[in-house]
């Protein structure tokens, strides 16, 4: 008896299930159609959410790194400013200690006495532009000499043409002779010695001293 019970309530609900399935309708050219195009949106607004998320992503990357080149640009350019600066101020000194060497009784030298002296003397002819440091004159002859905080052998190119931009922007001193000299507060040995033998007089500081080497020469 107990048997037959378990079997019947057994029955009883596989006809229940079965029941339910019953109720689901068959499959459809339409219904199929209608999932397929459910399934198809749900991916497409997946993707759409993914596209959204990269652009967001790449526009918070892009800002971040156009704020991080502004902040170096920024900080660059206050170097920049600082270390110009910096040199403009050392450069200032040596021209002004070597100007006042030379105003202070130190214009008899390269054979010469001069008469006059300028500084920072500028000018511009035919596209041509060049400044002269300091300018010593008198009648025959003319000194140019190019003033560093600290000279390197790449500034005696530099220095060899003064001469002949000197010429062309002031040519009524065209027929005179002409000395250069490379005054700075720091001379090493190969820099020294690249000045002699180009004919440019060395121009340093000793101490409280400006002793300068013009033994060597060449009129230009």
């Amino acid at each position: 008896m107990h048997t037959l019970c378990v079997k019947y309530e057994y029955l009883v609900l596989n006809m229940e299930e079965m029941g339910k399935i019953a109720d689901i309708p068959p499959a459809t050219f339409e219904s199929v159609w209608a999932a397929l195009q459910e399934e198809e949106r749900i991916f497409k607004e997946k993707i759409a959410e993914s596209d959204r998320e990269r652009r967001e992503a790449e526009a918070r990357f892009d800002r971040e790194m156009e704020k991080s080149r502004a902040e170096w640009e920024k900080r660059i350019k206050k170097l920049e400013e600082l270390t110009g600066s910096w040199s403009y101020n050392h450069g200032s000194f040596a021209e002004e200690y070597f100007f006042n060497a030379f105003e202070n009784g130190k214009q008899n030298f390269f054979g010469e006495k001069f008469d006059d002296i300028a500084k920072n003397i500028s000018n511009v002819w035919q596209g041509v532009k060049d400044e002269f440091d300091i300018v010593l004159y008198n009648h025959t002859s003319v000194a140019l000499i190019e003033v560093k905080y600290k000279a390197h052998t790449n500034d005696i190119p530099k220095v060899l043409k003064k001469a002949e931009t000197f010429r062309f922007l002031f040519p009524h001193y065209k027929d005179c002779k002409i000395y250069l000299g490379l005054a700075s507060l720091s001379f090493y040995a190969e820099l020294e010695q690249e000045c002699i033998s180009q004919g440019i007089a060395v121009i340093k500081q000793a101490g409280d001293a400006v002793v300068i080497n013009d033994t060597h020469l060449k009129v230009f």
